[in-house]
Order: C-alpha cells, then sequence, then structure tokens
C-alpha cells in the first residue's frame, strides 16, 4: 500500500476521472450553439443537462452496488466506453431528441466512473491519506472542465459542432484503453474486497448505508455545497455571463477556469482541516453554504450589472463547493464497513446531482415563463430574467441547510450512545485557544531554560580564566561578581544574566 504502484494505479483512475468530468461539462460551453443548432427554448436546452444528470444521479445506487461486487477496473472501463458513443452521438445529432439520448449515455457512463476511482483509494492506500486522496481525486479531476472551456470550446468555435464532439470522444476512448490495460483493484495478495449478493442482500446493504445517520448527513452535505457550482459550470454560468452581464466570451472562458484551479489549491487545503478536525466537518459544510448564499444574494441584487470583480467573488465561492462536498464522501467512509464503502457513496453522490437537476430545470423554466408573458422583452436570456429564475437556488439552499442541521443531531445522538460527545463549537474554539496559549508558554519556558543552562556554562567557564582581583562564588573576574549575581554582565548563581 501507498507504493509507487499504488500511486501509478490512482493517477490512471484519476485520469479517467478527469476525461469523465470532460465530457460531462463539455455542453455547457455549447449551449449558444446548441440553442441555434437544435433551434432549441431553454426547456429543452436545460432538458440536455437534466437528463444527462437524472441518469447520473438515479444510477449512483446501482452503481455503487455494482462497484462493491465486480471492483472499479470493469466499472471505469464501461463506463468510458458509454461516454464514447454518447459524444459520438452529439457530434452526428441534429434534432434535440438525438442529441438528448447522446447526453444520457454520457450520463450513465459518468455515473461509473467517479465511485469506482474512490473506492480504488482505500484499497491502495492507508486509511490516514484517503481524506486527502479524496480531496484531490475530485479537484484533479476538476481540471477536465479545463479541457472544455479552453481546447474544447476552440475548437467548437473554430471547427464546428461535429469536430469538437468527435475529439471528445477521442478522449473517452483513450480513457478505456488505460483503465482496461493498467488498472488493478488492489494490490498483488490482498483480499478483493467484492461481494457476491443476490437481490435480497443488495436491498439489505442499501437498506443498512441509509438508515446509517452518517450516510443521510453524507447525502445532504453533498446536496447543500455542490449544486450551485454545477449548476453554473455545466448549463447556466456562461448564459448568464455573457448575455446577462455582457462580458466577452473570451473573459468569460478565463473566468471559468478560476472555477478549476481554485478547486485545485483549496480541495487540498481542506482535506487536510477534515483530517485535523474530523467532528467539525458539518460545520465547515455549513460555513460554505452560507458564503455561497451570500455572495449570490450580492449578485443578483446588485443594481444593475454587476462590476467585474463581484463576479469574481462569486465564482470563487462557487468553486470552494466542490471541494467542501467531497466531505460528504468522508461521512460516507466514516459511517459504514467497507463492503458497504461503494453503496455508501453511491447515495451521497445522489444529493448533489438531484440538487443541481432541479435547479437548471426550473431555471429554465423560470426563463420560458417570463420570456413568454413578454418580462423579457424578446430577450430569453435578459439580465432581469436572470435574476429571478437564478433566485430559485436560496430554496435549495436553504432545504439543504436544514437537513445538514437535522441529521448532524441524528449523528451525534448515535455518537452519544458510544461515549463520543462533541462540545459546542464556543467551547472548543475556547479550548483550542488555551491550548494553544498553553503551547506558546511552554515554548517561552523552554527557551529561557535553555538561555539560563547556556548562561550558567559561560559564567562557570568565565571565573577559571585570569581577570579582576577576586571572583564572586560563580561570579566572573574583571568586572566582579558577588555572591548572588553579576554586577552588569556576569552570571548569577541561577545561571541568568544580569542584564535581563
Amino acid at each position: 500500500m501507498s507504493s509507487g504502484r499504488a500511486w501509478f494505479v490512482w493517477g490512471v483512475g484519476v485520469f479517467a476521472y478527469l476525461i469523465a468530468i470532460t465530457a460531462r461539462t463539455s455542453f455547457g460551453v455549447a449551449g449558444l450553439e446548441a440553442t441555434a443548432r437544435f433551434e432549441a427554448t431553454a426547456s429543452a436546452l436545460s432538458a440536455f443537462t437534466v437528463l444527462q444528470l437524472l441518469v447520473y444521479a438515479a444510477l449512483q445506487i446501482p452503481v455503487g452496488v455494482l462497484v462493491d461486487r465486480f471492483g472499479p477496473r470493469a466499472m471505469i472501463a464501461s463506463g468510458a466506453v458509454l461516454m464514447c458513443l454518447g459524444q459520438l452521438q452529439l457530434a452526428a445529432a441534429t434534432s434535440v431528441s438525438a442529441g438528448i439520448f447522446g447526453r444520457v449515455l454520457v450520463g450513465a457512463g459518468d455515473a461509473m466512473t467517479f465511485i469506482a476511482v474512490l473506492r480504488l483509494i482505500p484499497a491502495w492506500f492507508p486509511a490516514t491519506r484517503v481524506p486527502l486522496l479524496t480531496q484531490l481525486t475530485g479537484q484533479l479531476g476538476q481540471m477536465g472542465q479545463l479541457i472544455s472551456v479552453i481546447p474544447f470550446a476552440l475548437v467548437l468555435h473554430a471547427f464546428g459542432w461535429s469536430p469538437a464532439f468527435l475529439g471528445a470522444a477521442g478522449l473517452s476512448l483513450l480513457a478505456f484503453v488505460l483503465a482496461a490495460a493498467l488498472l488493478r483493484n488492489q494490490p498483488a495478495g490482498t483480499p478483493s474486497g467484492k461481494t457476491q449478493q443476490g437481490l435480497r442482500e443488495t436491498a439489505t446493504a442499501v437498506s443498512k448505508a441509509w438508515k446509517q445517520p452518517g450516510t443521510r448527513l453524507g447525502m445532504w452535505s453533498h446536496f447543500t455545497t455542490q449544486f450551485s457550482g454545477t449548476v453554473f459550470i455545466m448549463t447556466w454560468g456562461y448564459p448568464f455571463l455573457v448575455s446577462g452581464q455582457g462580458l466577452e466570451p473570451a473573459m468569460v472562458t478565463g473566468i471559468m477556469s478560476l472555477f478549476v484551479v481554485v478547486g485545485i489549491i483549496c480541495g487540498p487545503l481542506l482535506g487536510g482541516w477534515v483530517g485535523r478536525h474530523p467532528l467539525r466537518r458539518s460545520t465547515m459544510v455549513l460555513l460554505i453554504s452560507t458564503a455561497i448564499g451570500v455572495v449570490w444574494l450580492a449578485t443578483l441584487t446588485y443594481p444593475g450589472r454587476a462590476p467585474l470583480w463581484l463576479l469574481l467573488v462569486l465564482v470563487l465561492v462557487l468553486a470552494l463547493g466542490g471541494p467542501a462536498s467531497m466531505i460528504g464522501f468522508d461521512f460516507a467512509r466514516t459511517y459504514n464497513p467497507s463492503h458497504r464503502m461503494g453503496t455508501a457513496t453511491g447515495i451521497v453522490n445522489v444529493g448533489g446531482f438531484c440538487a443541481a437537476l432541479l435547479t437548471m430545470y426550473i431555471v429554465g423554466l423560470v426563463l420560458d415563463l417570463l420570456n413568454n408573458s413578454g418580462f423579457s422583452k424578446g430577450d430569453l436570456y435578459s439580465l432581469d430574467s436572470f435574476r429571478i429564475a437564478l433566485s430559485v437556488q436560496f430554496i435549495m439552499l436553504a432545504v439543504g441547510a436544514s437537513y445538514v442541521l437535522s441529521c448532524r443531531r441524528a449523528v451525534r445522538r448515535q455518537m452519544a450512545l458510544e461515549g463520543v460527545r462533541v462540545p459546542p463549537l464556543w467551547v472548543a474554539m475556547g479550548d483550542n485557544r488555551r491550548r494553544r496559549q498553553q503551547y506558546r508558554a511552554e515554548v517561552r519556558s523552554a527557551r529561557a531554560n535553555a538561555r539560563r543552562m547556556a548562561g550558567g556554562r559561560t559564567g562557570n567557564g568565565a571565573a577559571e580564566k585570569p581577570g579582576g582581583k577576586s571572583a564572586g562564588r560563580n561570579g566572573a573576574g574583571r568586572n566582579g561578581a558577588g555572591r548572588n549575581g553579576a554586577a552588569e554582565n556576569g552570571p548569577g548563581e541561577d545561571g541568568s544574566a544580569g542584564s535581563d
């Protein structure tokens, strides 16, 4: 475990997940082109991503069960094949129905990837590294968004729809080849961890995972923190910034790239924090959820178009939701045995994507209603219409936060029965402050003792040297020291310096 081979296997898994993210988000930068290609309304456009995520979310629990049964390698390779077929279908599609079918295939393949990659980590690495590697997996995979917003977007605008999606299909094919040839489910000579369950045993495993309060806490944590960034990056962020806020497409591409960079930087930091403060994970979830709500409120209520700095803050805060949502998977790992980890992870992963697909669809529906009623004055993606439509997110944030609080109370009741009590946050912060003060006092005391010892050695040595007419008991020559100290610079009996 944790050998060079482990890092190699993990790297192949992360690459497969990166390509899955590319496939997932490629449609997000093609929204305006898709509207023209398929002559689609806002509702029809949102249906592409909504149905893709609906399939993704619906398959999470079945895929989790299949990962537990067949192992990560088979699921990652199968997912890459489905994504390749979906991108090929989308490249050739000329109607809404044909395009949606392609996105459904992409959603099915994407659903098989992330859970399987997470399943590799505890098989190849010690438990102490799992939280950090889970964060790294999620955030390195998000680099697939960079492929979507930079090279994919460049090909799309320079060469057209079909070449861009054919190139994306080629990346999925490469992920299949690497997964099939190089991935291994666990180190040689270790138990496989696979389960051979019938339907009844599978249903029992799902039921036990769901009944565990920690699993539900993970799902609602994922629900609350993940959906807003997903909605922004996959569907409505690009039209909102270009048509609603009036930014140039090139600038929007750069801004959306920050989404990935922030996640990559903050993910490991948040993973390390979770490892040090496992009893405060839900507090971090609630803090980041609140920040998301506040920055959306500031952006949507700003008079006129928002300034660039505020839009940058919006993207930066939304980007924190990705690393925060990974805390949900840490809850699943903590409160479930290893043979049920895939199932529990699948349940957690349902949360954020259910919230995202509901929000995406409702935003598109509201935009169409406002346009049909004449409110938008013929501009489907007007800023005022976006203000109303995107306000749906506040409802989702409130629902998610309330369930996080409810599930946290259930988890803490269960912990109390096991003899573990979580002190109130203000008490914990006070204890931490006292410990820091005590540590600093100990450091100062140790340094003072070191100086006294060094001073004592200097004084004792000086008494042997020829100096003045007389020396005190421990004093030094020329400057003259009495029994208990030095006149100016000599060390006293206790070794402390007179000049202090």
